[in-house]
């Protein structure tokens, strides 16, 4: 016996997909905020100096903070594939809208998650606490991209069904 409905292949693919380019959103803002831009902050520096430079000078890098950040968006975008999978209505066009929006939620959860790690940099070494490696530019661009490929894919959607109510029934 399933515990889910069965659904169509392209929604399991869909799915599937929207999960993994979560699980590697994450895995990539945590790798940029806890070890690329300490690293590209403080040259010359070993992670471990980095990290000892902090310890010793009081500051916390917040990391409980981005793992939490971090991992509650894996943790939603597998809520969110149970809540799709369960609902036999799910188009494979809804679960990429509800995925490209979860990636687009990504960048005000990068900033969240990295603002403690930044300022710990930032006061430990008297350094800008802003983005030294310059890789999480490349993330933000990435939830910029998912954002308007939402809205593309939600005014397509429209305009498609707008265009089929509007044909007459005997034609």
């Amino acid at each position: 016996m399933s515990v889910l409905p069965k659904q169509p292949a392209p929604v399991w693919m869909v799915v599937v997909t929207g999960c993994g380019a979560i699980i590697l959103y994450a895995v990539l803002a945590a790798l940029q905020i806890l070890v690329l831009n300490p690293l590209a902050a403080v040259p010359g520096a070993g992670l471990s100096e980095i990290y000892g430079g902090i310890s010793q000078a009081g500051e916390s890098p917040g990391i409980p903070l981005t793992l939490t950040v971090l991992g509650g968006g894996i943790v939603l975008a597998l809520v969110l594939a149970a809540l799709l999978l369960w609902n036999r209505a799910t188009t494979p066009l809804a679960a990429a809208m509800a995925y490209l929006f979860m990636l687009a939620l990504g960048a005000p959860a990068l900033f969240i998650a990295s603002f403690p790690a930044g300022m710990a940099v930032a006061d430990t070494f008297l350094i800008s606490g802003g983005d030294n490696s310059g890789w999480s530019t490349a993330l933000y661009l990435f939830s910029t991209v998912a954002l308007i490929a939402a809205a593309a894919l939600a005014t397509a959607d429209a305009v498609r069904r707008g265009s089929v109510e509007e044909k007459p029934r005997g034609a």
